[in-house]
């Protein structure tokens, strides 16, 4: 039985601010994106009164991971994102951080399934991760959920011990 169920996707409130705090002062996520120092609860606070929260209009669109746990109480278990939104290309690049204490339980897997569906209805034609190749973890949730990583990325991100080689993972969505 899974540990959560309902996983979904949902707007950023302004309650979310000390999730975003945490997980944006990680310094252990920071070698999965592009962020290389802390963010003061001041700059996050201006982003959520400021963003839209639509991909069309910010180029990017951040969400809430959230599920019910055994006893029916819904929690926060990360953040999804959509972000480098091409509007001509109509593609957009998928990025997760769910919390350390919920890795391991197929969150990322559901997180990744509602982030398709939610492209799908925004008729995206392509998503896309660009995952570190040592990063086995996410590379196997990626290839189940029938993305192709034919393309590799030479020295692509730069971590504690020097450059390290990504993999391209990509997933052309079928629109109605």
């Amino acid at each position: 039985m899974p540990l959560f169920t309902d996983i979904r996707l949902r707007a950023l409130e302004p309650e979310d601010l000390e999730l975003i705090y945490r997980i944006e002062n990680d310094p252990d996520f920071w070698k999965f994106g592009t962020t290389t120092v802390p963010y003061s609860r001041y700059v996050l606070r201006q982003y959520l009164e400021t963003s839209a929260n639509d991909l069309f209009a910010d180029q990017q669109v951040r969400l809430v991971i959230e599920g019910h746990d055994a006893s029916g109480r819904v929690l926060p278990l990360g953040l999804a994102d959509l972000t480098d939104f091409s509007p001509q290309h109509m593609r957009a690049e998928i990025a997760l951080a769910v919390l350390p204490e919920y890795q391991g339980q197929q969150v990322g897997h559901h997180a990744v399934r509602c982030l398709m569906d939610y492209a799908r209805r925004l008729r995206l034609h392509q998503i896309y991760a660009i995952i570190a190749v040592s990063n086995k973890a996410a590379s196997k949730l990626f290839q189940q959920l029938g993305f192709k990583g034919d393309t590799i990325l030479r020295d692509w991100l730069r971590d504690k011990q020097g450059y390290c080689d990504a993999r391209l993972w990509q997933q052309n969505l079928e629109t109605e």
